[in-house]
């Protein structure tokens, strides 16, 4: 971390401005205070889209600097200075390559905005250079890459985030405390849905590499492919080569509140079905997808996807609804919702949504040492339970796993998905 003020007189200042105030604080008081009055500086890898959100989210925190925006697309890197030129005094560097932040020791932070395929290898890269982590969901492209990240963190000693906001979204911190205390009884099942109405992408076609996109870097740790013009910046999503599907998309963000709530951790059976319902078009992940995941004590998890119509359960597009033996809870928006036996509303709550109180959460699990709400090992649970959703539905299987770990049991072609292959430059190691 560095000081804002680069000078040991303002240490001073809260040494001498916190005993007199208080006299009675022990050294480890003091301590915090000098770590909350520190700028903890941040570097961004991948500026389009949650990038520039991320970039904002953590120049608006206190004591937070971004001191880097890094893309491959050369367009991006202007756009992510512009969204903190307003918000902090100093412009941050613009770089293409994300080991120039990885290199430099004034940086705390990696935020990792960039495709699926590069969360869990520069996750790693970042523990490894001496950096905490904040990185986007789905932490991991497949299960093998969740477990190295996980391993170094721990390794490294590294605070490693994952950006499912709902996990510090008060309301629904609520609403869960509301589902584990039991006010809906006993709880056996929850259901997540996302719909959308996404049109095609159509059939790409093979061109040149624009001028202003760095595409083998881009490409980083996946096999090299050749350019299409139906891919960036979006499309990639709908690719296996780089992307995990609307289930790893947007699945996570309600699988992770259904697995937070029923407490469960890895499942015993995972089945899938679904497909490319609505259009002929380039896309290999299903735009219509149904994941069941069933865990010890009778619990079990649905997931629905509907990526090209927009009406999903409770008349919403996104929700987790958790049904017990006195009751249902639906976490519907930013709050929730408590119905009663006859379906009867009895409580109604909203909140705050946003990314803020899951970066502050972040930055001061960095400062205390504390696990921050979705620290990597939950994270990786979470999005576990995502991969394989999707390799259940690759492989036509009716998956069995270990409770211990999610591993594949028993399914030889299940189990060449579990890993993938890597340009050799890039693979990831712990």
């Amino acid at each position: 971390m560095q000081d804002k003020s680069n000078s040991s007189s303002r240490r001073d200042f809260i040494k001498g401005s916190v005993v007199a105030g208080a006299a009675a604080l022990s050294a480890s008081s003091i301590a915090q205070a000098q770590s909350a009055n520190e700028t903890i500086t941040v570097g961004i890898m991948g500026a389009n889209g949650r990038g520039s959100a991320l970039a904002r989210g953590f120049a608006d925190q206190a004591n937070c600097e971004v001191s880097y925006i890094c893309d491959v697309d050369e367009r991006a890197q202007g756009k992510g200075a512009a969204a903190v030129a307003s918000r902090q005094s100093k412009a941050p560097g613009k770089v293409g390559d994300f080991r120039t932040m990885l290199d430099d020791d004034s940086v705390d932070v990696l935020v990792v905005a960039a495709p699926d395929h590069w969360h869990a290898p520069a996750t790693i890269l970042g523990c490894a250079a001496g950096k905490h982590v904040y990185v986007e969901k789905p932490c991991s492209h497949n299960p093998h890459e969740g477990e190295l990240a996980v391993a170094a963190s721990k390794k490294y000693n590294k605070t490693v985030n994952m950006g499912n906001q709902r996990r510090s979204w008060p309301a629904i911190q609520e609403g869960i405390k509301k589902v584990h205390d039991g006010e809906i009884g006993e709880v056996f099942y929850s259901r997540g849905w996302y719909n959308n109405r996404r049109g095609p992408i159509g059939t790409g076609k093979v061109a040149a590499t624009p001028s202003w996109l760095n595409f083998d870097l881009w490409q980083g740790p996946a096999p090299k492919q050749e350019y299409k013009d139906n891919l960036l910046h979006y499309n990639w999503h709908w690719f296996w080569n780089w992307g995990t599907g609307e289930i790893g998309n947007n699945g996570v963000h309600a699988i992770d509140v259904c697995r937070w709530g029923l407490q469960v951790d890895y499942p015993t059976q995972v089945v899938s079905s679904g497909g490319r319902l609505r259009y002929d078009d380039d896309q290999q992940t299903p735009d219509s997808h149904v994941a069941t995941f069933k865990f010890p004590g009778n619990k079990m998890i649905t997931w629905e996807g509907i990526s090209w119509h927009p009406r999903g359960f409770e008349a919403t597009s996104f929700g987790i609804s958790f049904h017990g033996t006195e009751g249902t809870l639906i976490i519907d928006g930013n709050g929730y919702k408590v119905y009663d036996m006859k379906n009867k509303l009895v409580e109604e709550k909203t909140g705050a949504g946003g990314d803020a109180d899951h970066l502050t959460n972040f930055l001061s699990s960095i400062r205390n040492g504390e696990k921050p709400n979705s620290e990597i090992e939950e994270a990786h649970k979470s999005t576990l339970l995502c991969h394989l959703g999707n390799i259940a539905q690759r492989t036509s299987s009716n998956l069995k796993t270990n409770p211990e770990n999610g591993h594949i049991l028993k399914n030889e072609a299940a189990e060449q998905l579990w890993s993938r292959e890597y340009n050799s430059k890039w693979e990831p190691k712990v």
